[in-house]
């Protein structure tokens, strides 16, 4: 990863001793791809964006949460009024006995999985412990950092209890309607769904839906389901050999040509223009990768 924009330690803790510390993005403005020397809980609380994650999309907004490792790389783009926060760490660090894998997915080589949800009273109750956190964190005098951390470990253990998959819509039954609506959207990437409906069942008002969804997340309701279905048309253009038609049918396109005017209208390319440029790009990548890798050792060899 030649020229890789890397996020130090030095600049995100206070001193050597620092293992936890709270970074306020209010907003999240468009912030390149990078790696860190620590590691980040991502908590978005209103807002939009996509969020690129070892180049997988994700269009987030309220009630996302991401665990990212110290290698993995991301960026954000395409933001409206994002607002999150970063809860950033290093394992090496933190001197609790506490068994920090189990709550946190991908810790000390632990199964990885990156994106989940939270709903509103989880997020109510992360809210509080995130403030109390922060001011901890920025204290300078005893045991500053011992409180930060038992504070960490109650944070790492209520967004355990809170989260869920991403389309688990039984997990949402005692959330907020919001909860469950972008939950039921997330489970409709490759069939047709209806708010009419949703709103019967769910015994409420469309309207009000409708305009409760837009002030926290910045979008319509059929732009946040077309964006989450692009994401994943995305992610399947670039990692598997599907027909294009396939694609479009697995993203909730009955029709791969409406499909193909869809995506380029959002993307700005074709679906397989895209898919051509990034794997041309990931190709590269990965050859430069291989050229600086052997570089490197032929250089140690020469030394030796």
């Amino acid at each position: 990863m030649t020229g890789q924009l890397i996020l130090r330690k030095a600049d995100f803790f206070t001193s050597p001793r620092q293992a936890v510390a709270v970074a306020d993005r209010y907003p999240q403005n468009v912030f390149a791809e990078h790696t860190h020397e620590f590691c980040e809980l991502v908590l978005v609380w209103r807002g939009n964006g996509l969020h690129l994650l070892n180049d997988r999309p994700y269009r987030i907004t309220r009630g996302d949460l991401f665990y990212i490792r110290a290698e993995d790389k991301h960026s954000y783009a395409s933001v409206n009024g994002l607002a999150l926060q970063n809860i950033i760490y290093c394992p090496d660090r933190l001197r609790l006995n506490v068994d920090w894998s189990a709550h946190i997915p991908g810790l000390f080589g632990t199964p990885w999985m990156p994106h989940w949800r939270i709903g509103s009273s989880g997020m109510a109750q992360a809210r509080q412990v995130i403030a109390l956190l922060e001011q901890e964190s920025n204290k300078d005098e005893p045991l500053a950092h011992e409180m930060a951390e038992l504070l960490f470990a109650q944070l790492a253990a209520t967004l355990r209890r809170h989260r869920f998959a991403t389309d688990n819509q039984a997990a949402t039954q005692s959330e907020a309607l919001l909860d469950k609506l972008i939950t039921a959207l997330a489970g409709s990437l490759n069939r047709t769904f209806t708010l009419d409906l949703f709103c019967a069942e769910q015994a409420c008002s469309e309207r009000a839906l409708r305009q409760q969804f837009r002030s926290q997340t910045g979008m319509t309701v059929n732009h946040y389901l077309r964006q989450l279905r692009i994401c994943h048309a995305q992610y399947l253009l670039q990692h598997s050999e599907l027909l294009i038609g396939d694609i479009a049918n697995r993203c909730g396109f009955e029709d791969s040509n409406y499909f193909s005017v869809v995506f380029n209208r959002e993307v700005g390319m074709t679906p397989g223009q895209w898919r051509h440029r990034h794997r041309t790009t990931a190709r590269s990548v990965r050859h430069a990768e291989a050229d600086n890798i052997g570089g490197d050792n032929n250089h140690h060899t020469a030394k030796a």
